[in-house]
């Protein structure tokens, strides 16, 4: 039987867990746990960026362990784990910043639009991207899950590879691919459809979090961006339609039905029967996840116990290839 390759992918406990996140990354993280060895990682560190002395990482953890595991995601096919419990990732993570260049942090765009708000404007924000680098490479992650806002920093990540490679004369770093959703990596704001949908946006009524109440829910959706067209057009044209095109990728993701077929299936209906199916369709799935998410919750032990297994089985890994790494720099006697 062939061995299956390793995939990373990582998610920060901030809180407010979307229906884009859904959509575009735990969607993939259920299918992916069949085809790969799937390394899921609660990026705790990563987190720190965001300095908030009410820090709320902890609640935030178990909350998105919940989810997880309401998502389907399986502990016993893939490996869930917190990032701060394997100390390797920031030894890894100053070894490459010894590989990595200032101009080469300058030109990340998330980097510039976070420092263009002047909010929280340190130093991890911007080496940011080398943790990232440090998370993928330790494990020698073939394939890392990602959305489109992540892709400028894993071609650095591929830099920093090959620029550490090339200096040693070895194949000691791997070329991560990385593996997108094409239909789910931008659904965007329910009343600004240029946008994508953000978990920090300052107007909430532009989200669906995965944890709202039902009734605002129905809110959200009742009151959420279509067009002016007369007669309504319900068709998927991202360019001339974008607010329908984005709520028929939501129901579409939800339901697992194509987009040809949900546009035959509202062929001269109106805006309001389209939304008021999309709604109830939405609040139907989001309280089936919820109650999954409060039986879960409630069971403090059990996600500490996932995440110590999760530990437990990838810590040898780690440590072996930082092992091999201080050889390669002459960092042992």
């Amino acid at each position: 039987m062939k061995k299956k390759d390793l995939l990373f992918s990582a998610i920060q406990p901030t809180g407010g867990i979307t229906i884009g996140h859904y959509l575009g990354i735990f969607k993939l993280w259920n299918l992916l746990q069949n085809k790969y060895i799937c390394l899921y990682c609660i990026a705790n560190l990563h987190s720190l960026s965001i300095l908030n002395k009410n820090n709320l990482i902890n609640v935030n953890i178990f909350d998105l362990v919940s989810l997880v595991l309401s998502f389907n995601i399986d502990p016993h096919k893939c490996i869930i784990f917190l990032q701060s419990d394997i100390v390797e990732h920031l030894k890894l993570y100053w070894i490459l910043n010894c590989y990595t260049y200032i101009g080469e942090l300058n030109r990340m765009t998330q980097f510039k639009e976070k420092s263009n708000k002047k909010i929280n404007n340190n130093l991890s924000l911007f080496s940011y991207p080398v943790l990232m680098a440090s998370d993928i490479l330790l494990y020698d992650s073939k394939y890392v899950c990602i959305g489109y806002d992540q892709l400028q920093h894993l071609e650095l990540v591929r830099v920093i590879s090959k620029r550490f490679n090339k200096i040693y004369n070895c194949n000691f770093f791997v070329y991560p691919k990385h593996i997108i959703s094409k239909r789910f990596s931008r659904i965007m704001s329910l009343l600004n459809v240029k946008k994508k949908m953000s978990k920090s946006d300052n107007n909430t009524n532009n989200v669906i979090f995965l944890l709202d109440n039902i009734d605002l829910i129905k809110y959200k959706i009742n009151n959420c961006v279509t067009d002016s067209d007369n007669p309504p057009k319900i068709i998927f044209d991202i360019n001339n339609k974008p607010g329908i095109s984005n709520l028929l990728n939501i129901l579409s993701g939800i339901k697992n039905v194509s987009i040809k077929s949900l546009e035959e299936y509202f062929y001269k209906s109106n805006y309001k029967k389209f939304k008021d199916i999309l709604s109830k369709e939405l609040c139907n799935f989001i309280k089936l996840l919820q109650k999954k998410f409060n039986f879960y919750r409630k069971d403090k032990d059990l996600i500490k116990n996932i995440l110590l297994n999760g530990k437990n089985r990838i810590k040898n890994i780690a440590k072996k290839k930082i092992l091999n790494l201080n050889k390669i720099l002459n960092l042992t006697i």
